[in-house]
């Protein structure tokens, strides 16, 4: 068999995707659908007299099969605990299939649509499931998988991007000068939050992420599950200017706390995480550059206007990581 590393997906056509759904024992109908997902393929596949699946091939290379499975054995038990988390498909006890030297699984596919953050009885079953979904997730440790951190997420992605040679000269100085300003106030904030134990998460908890549909919510996408602070599933679900924030936190964190205490402390994170998140995009775009689909989909990167407008979110987000947090009253 291959090695996972030495498997670009160019070599992934439409015959094996549907070969390996089959060999799973499902008769695909022939309907072949992309969807919209960049570090894995993801396709909707047609099945004969039944409803559609969802194949994910896992980009070779990026997490070990033990990281895999971890992910899959939370979302296995967020399952069985009644949270609509759409896990994967065992088939004969297995949820990580291999056909062809690529790995992939399959799940039951949900359609919907991002939930409306102006809806705030939806906020707050959002904040509900959240809770609950960390009362599973403290319960223990992740072993193959990362936590988030500003060694992780921020000096790494700074360190590549400089070594990759994607800042423009002309900007490097300003960039490393920002960037020592901005590890200095993410120490800052995760000193002011003091010590937090970390959980399993799901880590990359934004609103494309959950789907709605007749009132009804799916949430899907673990593939970034981590550990780290509760506040990184929560700050995501927040958008707009300070005052609509604060609101929506409000109501986030009622339904939150119905199920789960939330450390107020935390709230000292939400820019500092913010800030990380942007870093840590920038490098990943960069570790991709190399995949056709990521120079289709985001041709705008390694542009100098990008690179202007990304010092220039980062240098908002020094300014935030200074302000008081949000506002919250338990």
């Amino acid at each position: 068999m291959p090695d996972d590393a030495s498997l670009p997906y160019q070599d992934l056509c439409p015959e094996d995707i549907l070969r390996a759904v089959e060999a799973c024992g499902f008769r695909c109908d022939g309907r072949l659908l992309a969807l919209n997902s960049y570090e894995n393929r993801v396709y909707r596949v047609g099945i004969d007299a039944a409803g559609p699946l969802v194949a994910k091939f896992y980009r070779p290379g990026r997490w070990s099969d033990a990281a895999i499975l971890e992910e899959h054995g939370f979302a296995a038990e967020l399952a069985v605990a009644e949270l609509p988390v759409v896990a994967p498909l065992a088939i004969d006890g297995r949820t990580l299939q291999r056909e062809a030297g690529f790995r992939f699984a399959l799940y039951p596919c949900h359609g919907g649509h991002a939930p409306d953050l102006d809806d705030a009885q939806l906020l707050r079953q959002l904040g509900r499931l959240v809770g609950r979904m960390h009362l599973l997730g403290e319960q223990q440790a992740y072993r193959h998988r990362p936590a988030i951190g500003l060694d992780s997420h921020g000096r790494a992605s700074a360190d590549y991007l400089l070594a990759a040679g994607f800042i423009p000269a002309e900007l490097t100085l300003a960039y490393e000068t920002l960037c020592a300003d901005l590890f200095s106030a993410v120490e800052a904030c995760y000193a002011r939050c003091g010590t937090v134990a970390g959980l399993r998460l799901h880590g990359d908890f934004h609103l494309g992420n959950v789907l709605v549909r007749d009132e009804r919510i799916h949430i899907v996408d673990l593939d970034d599950s981590c550990m780290g602070p509760a506040m990184q599933d929560l700050w995501m679900l927040l958008s707009g200017d300070r005052e609509a924030q604060a609101q929506q936190l409000a109501e986030v964190l009622a339904g939150y706390t119905e199920f789960r205490c939330f450390d107020a402390r935390q709230l000292h994170l939400l820019e500092a995480l913010r800030t990380l998140r942007i870093m840590h995009y920038a490098a990943w775009l960069g570790r991709r550059w190399s995949d056709p689909a990521f120079r289709h989909a985001f041709p705008w990167f390694d542009t100098p206007r990008y690179w202007d407008e990304h010092l220039l979110a980062l240098r908002e987000q020094l300014a935030a990581m200074q302000e008081a947090p949000l506002p919250w009253r338990p």
